[in-house]
């Protein structure tokens, strides 16, 4: 921590001159000279992240509260390769209400210049530019209201309220219900891929699958004919299927149509019934949805008491390509 703090200054306004160089997202211009002298927030971000967009309500409202004091930089450093696109993060920043610029970071120059390994990832910079504070993942936002107040007062900034902010959280914000989350990320490509069930599976090349009986908690498993590449499956023909036995309130995808503009259309099972009101926000109670963006889309959300339970996804036609689970 020594090494980055000494280095925070230098790397800092590298960040900053890259964001204003480079493609850059948001309503707010920042020219990189006007971050001398101010306290700056800089956090890491992609926009399929759960663990991020569980942290957005409080970034963004720190933005707002602050907004007259305060420097907020997102840096968009993307983790799929549809991640890189810009009409895409431009479509995501403009649905997720960001009003604070935000970097496109495809290169990584950025995630590199902060030694980062992590989404999200807060860096907090005084007004001389060291890096004083940071925060990895989710969580801390107390602490990091607090470190955010003191750095204002350290500038000499007048009239910074010592209350924290309140939000509520709506969607993929709301926090996860931790006491009741025992499922992990789990990638549906052969690069990062665990606890498959199906068999041993056949690298980008098409193979029929089963869902074995029964599913051990945390296995996944597919149905019908399948590619899996190294970044995600793919289902050919009709009816392919993913099944995933977990244990959480919330289960999400990431997901898309294979061509762009196409819409393709899914259905959820939850232990082989409509979810009715344990329906995520992108399904219908009958578990019916959509596909016509790649990006999270959140499938269930228990309400009551949380069990061990099977999760399906149906595809009736081929045109769809699905990344990863993430759980809440």
């Amino acid at each position: 921590m020594d090494e980055r703090i000494d280095r925070g200054r230098r790397r800092l306004l590298k960040a900053a001159a890259m964001t204003m160089a480079g493609a850059r997202l948001g309503a707010i211009d920042i020219a990189a000279a006007s971050l001398d002298g101010k306290v700056v927030l800089v956090q890491f971000c992609t926009y399929t992240c759960i663990n991020w967009l569980r942290t957005l309500p409080y970034v963004r409202a720190w933005s707002q509260k602050y907004r007259q004091q305060l420097v907020v930089i997102g840096v968009h450093t993307p983790e799929f390769a549809f991640e890189h696109n810009l009409d895409n993060v431009r479509r995501a920043v403009r649905q997720m209400r960001i009003e604070y610029p935000v970097a496109i970071d495809n290169d990584y120059a950025i995630w590199r210049a902060f030694d980062n390994s992590y989404w999200p990832a807060a860096y907090f910079a005084d007004a001389e530019g060291r890096i004083r504070h940071h925060q990895f993942g989710e969580g801390g936002y107390e602490e990091c209201e607090r470190v955010i107040q003191m750095l204002l007062a350290e500038a000499g900034r007048e009239d910074v309220a010592d209350g924290l902010v309140s939000v509520a959280p709506q969607g993929f914000e709301v926090q996860a219900d931790w006491d009741d989350l025992r499922s992990p990320e789990t990638y549906l490509g052969y690069e990062q891929s665990q606890n498959f069930a199906s068999g041993g599976f056949a690298a980008d090349e098409p193979r029929t699958y089963v869902v074995p009986e029964p599913l051990n908690l945390n296995e996944w498993a597919l149905a019908g004919d399948w590619t899996i590449g190294a970044g995600a499956s793919v289902p050919h023909g009709a009816d392919g299927r993913i099944a995933f036995r977990f244990h959480a309130r919330d289960a999400h995808l990431v997901m898309g149509p294979s061509a762009r503009g196409a819409e393709v259309p899914f259905r959820v099972l939850l232990d082989g019934e409509p979810p009715g009101p344990a329906h995520g926000g992108d399904v219908d109670e009958d578990g019916r949805g959509t596909l016509s963006q790649q990006r999270l889309h959140q499938l269930i959300r228990q309400p009551g008491s949380i069990r061990e339970r099977t999760l399906e996804i149906i595809f009736p036609e081929a045109g769809a390509e699905a990344y990863c689970f993430t759980f809440g």
